[in-house]
């Protein structure tokens, strides 16, 4: 059974406050929110597996660890997830970077494809997919599926803000995927919006409400 994680430190905690503000700017909300998925790629990939490797020092040969296989891969949900990419690559610089796209059907308002572009060995690595939100978790657990279908078994789901319904669907829908939460908020409303949140994540980044 794979874990949930609700980010504890107190960092991330403040840097959250600042971006539920509504008085919060477009600059200030996009570099807070990288430098918030900076923090947590640092507590999400603490059990990492390593391997010992012979290195070179100045002074003498000796043992040394390193991540072990493939490494990671970094797959944003567009396009919120976007704006957590680069926070992830300040801390892991050498993960390679995939994309998916999905909108909602209006009809049957299940989530459709329109993108995906992963790394070409993204089964061999360990698979952290980024999104501010997980609200109702129809995006997450499709994006997931879509990559399961692609080969890639090791996944992470990494989110700034979640609401109990997404994390119970997740849960259920892919058991085996480690789920790590900046905060946990009370519930979604009427419109499917996590209260009390931050808005829509998507236009705040990138300045589009």
């Amino acid at each position: 059974m794979a874990k949930t994680v609700i980010m504890e430190h107190p960092l991330i905690q403040h840097k959250i406050g600042w971006v539920r503000r509504k008085e919060t700017g477009t600059k200030d909300f996009r570099e807070t929110i990288s430098e918030i998925a900076m923090l947590m790629a640092y507590e999400a990939t603490r059990n990492l597996q390593l391997a010992d490797v012979e290195i070179e020092t100045p002074i003498c040969r000796t043992s040394a660890k390193e991540m072990k296989g493939k490494k990671m891969a970094i797959v944003p949900i567009l396009r919120a997830g976007l704006g957590m990419v680069d926070g992830v690559l300040a801390m892991i610089p050498v993960a390679k970077v995939g994309h998916i796209g999905l909108y909602r059907d209006p009809e049957t308002h299940e989530p459709v494809e329109y993108y995906c572009k992963l790394p070409a060995d993204c089964g061999e690595r360990e698979v952290f997919v980024v999104d501010p939100m997980l609200a109702t978790g129809g995006s997450a657990t499709a994006a997931i599926r879509m990559l399961k279908d692609k080969g890639c078994r090791k996944i992470h789901f990494m989110c700034i803000i979640a609401a109990p319904e997404g994390v119970r669907r997740m849960q259920e829908e892919h058991p085996d995927v480690d789920l790590y939460i900046g905060a946990l908020d009370e519930k979604l409303n009427e419109n499917a919006y996590i209260v009390p949140g931050l808005g829509d994540a998507g236009d705040r980044i990138f300045g589009t409400k």
